[in-house]
């Protein structure tokens, strides 16, 4: 006496659906299209997360550029002042993490609801 259950609501997730498949979605109410659901379900990122995302991996990329060089031609010489620059040991860094800071921003925003 198994008794088969079944779901009655369907998720545009379903193994089988199609992209004609009927999906209810839960604010309106109303059947559409698969389709028609995928062209207007909101995206995680839009043109601003992309801006930002793209503005923070300039600033990371200037700040590992401001880090390079600083070595001596001649093994045998050191120049401390410029392998120890308040360029290279302060600000190359502190624009690192602010990029990292902009991107991880832009991964998390949300974007607005019209």
């Amino acid at each position: 006496m198994s008794k088969k259950t079944s779901n009655s609501e369907s998720s545009p997730i379903d193994e089988g659906a199609t992209q004609d498949s009927k999906v209810t979605p839960v604010a309106e109410g109303k059947e559409i299209s698969l389709k028609e659901y995928n062209k207007t379900a909101p995206l995680s990122f839009n043109v601003k997360n992309y801006k930002l995302l793209l503005i923070g991996l300039a600033i990371n990329i200037f700040g590992f550029i401001l880090m390079i060089g600083g070595g001596a031609e001649d093994p045998n010489e050191f120049n401390a002042d410029e392998l120890f620059s308040h360029t290279r040991i302060t600000i190359a860094p502190m624009l690192i993490v602010a990029g990292y800071v902009v991107i991880l921003f832009s991964i998390m925003k949300k974007p607005k609801e019209k």
